[in-house]
């Protein structure tokens, strides 16, 4: 992992600071050990003012997109506002309380040298503070391309912007269900050299340890990265073995994005810099918004948004293809697209030429499946990528 270090006193005075950092646990522990020292020292005083607990905002009023000058990579960014948990107000009190409740879990975690899923988090805090977390609410819901956060998953969210580090130096590990296959060696401590070629159509399961991505040694002879929407693409691709007939690297999160199947599109990125990264995904809303995920980060992410994006391009499915698929295939826009249609409407990270393609979805009330391509036979789909490909037919 990058280790990037800043002194402990700093980060809790310093609300200039909008970036989680990747730190060791020793540091992490001197962060909440600092954080509970300045909490005693408030209530200690002759006018303790404790009620509230300044939280960088991650609202989308507070984000911008940041454009870096020497690359193409644009991400989100949370700017300098702040928001607070509340103790006084009745529908924030609880939010406040289950700050330290998450924490207290983060350091017990930490000082026992081990990591959990947020899975495990969820049922560790559910035994200690049932008043506080809801069974109701142990699991990450993803619909149509948004991830419905419980409320344990905020806390989590809440302490990386009180302690501006991020999740994994909590000692929390991310889910994954991400596969990847294609023209990539994987080099692995205990594995040994993983051929993704040879993973079959299912690919090869990405792990949630993102030391363990991190420490992956990566070689390839692929001339591009293929990000995919959803898995049974995925599989049909890899049946077909597109990646012997474009020297490709194919990688999906079979639907929204989790975090470390961007974390190691980000680290291919890195690595790979000269392969362009292309996203297949369905013309709708929830398409586009996978593929901004990818490309700008999530506002959810809050502080560790920016250290996922990549310089993703959309190679399909847009407006232009439609005349490629029949009219009886065009589903009706649900209420649900509509909504996300209206929120990436109101982004500032939507760019003007994903602006036109997402008004033609509104205008139409239509959306269109890759699936849909299928009408020419189950062998086009590679053909149309590689024509859309020869022809810079992306956006």
């Amino acid at each position: 992992m990058e280790h990037l270090r800043n002194s402990s006193i700093k980060f809790f005075s310093d609300q200039r600071l909008c970036n989680a950092d990747i730190i060791t646990p020793d540091e992490v522990q001197a962060r909440i050990q600092v954080a509970v020292l300045n909490f005693l020292k408030t209530l200690n005083s002759p006018d303790p003012a404790i009620s509230d607990l300044p939280l960088v905002s991650r609202n989308s009023s507070n984000t911008y997109v940041n454009q870096g000058i020497l690359t193409d990579i644009s991400w989100i960014f949370p700017s300098h506002s702040i928001t607070t948990r509340s103790l006084m107000k009745a529908n924030a009190a609880k939010s406040f309380v289950r700050v330290w409740k998450v924490m207290e879990i983060c350091l017990q975690i930490l000082v026992q040298k081990k990591r959990v899923t947020q899975r495990e988090l969820f049922y560790m805090l559910l035994c200690k503070s049932p008043d506080y977390f809801s069974s109701q609410l142990q699991v990450n819901r993803t619909t149509q391309g948004r991830t419905f956060t419980p409320l344990f998953c905020l806390g989590v969210v809440d302490i990386v912007a009180l302690l501006r580090c991020t999740r994994y130096s909590l000692g929390i590990m991310a889910s994954s269900r991400g596969v990847v296959a294609g023209r990539l060696l994987l080099q692995t401590p205990n594995e040994g050299v993983v051929d993704c070629t040879q993973c079959g159509s299912s690919g090869y399961a990405i792990s949630g340890d993102l030391n363990l991505l991190d420490n992956l040694v990566m070689t390839t002879d692929a001339r591009y990265i293929i990000v995919v929407e959803k898995h049974a693409i995925f599989q049909r691709l890899t049946e077909d073995m597109l990646f012997n007939q474009i020297p490709s690297i194919l990688i999906t999160a079979k639907g929204y994005p989790d975090i470390a199947t961007r974390f190691l599109l980000h680290k291919m990125s890195r690595e790979f810099p000269l392969l362009p990264i292309f996203a297949l995904v369905d013309w709708n809303p929830a398409g586009l918004a996978i593929l901004c995920t990818f490309k700008f980060g999530s506002i959810g992410m809050g502080l560790e948004a920016y250290r996922y994006a990549c310089n993703v391009k959309w190679l399909g499915l847009h407006a232009n293809d439609l005349q490629l698929i029949p009219e009886a295939a065009l589903v009706p826009l649900k209420p649900r697209d509509l909504q996300i249609a209206k929120s990436l409407m109101s982004s500032a990270i939507l760019q003007e030429k994903y602006r036109d393609e997402l008004a033609l979805m509104i205008q139409s009330g239509k959306r269109a499946e890759i699936e849909a391509l299928y009408c020419h036979g189950f062998d086009y789909l590679g053909k149309f990528i590689a024509e859309k490909i020869v022809q810079a037919n992306y956006i």
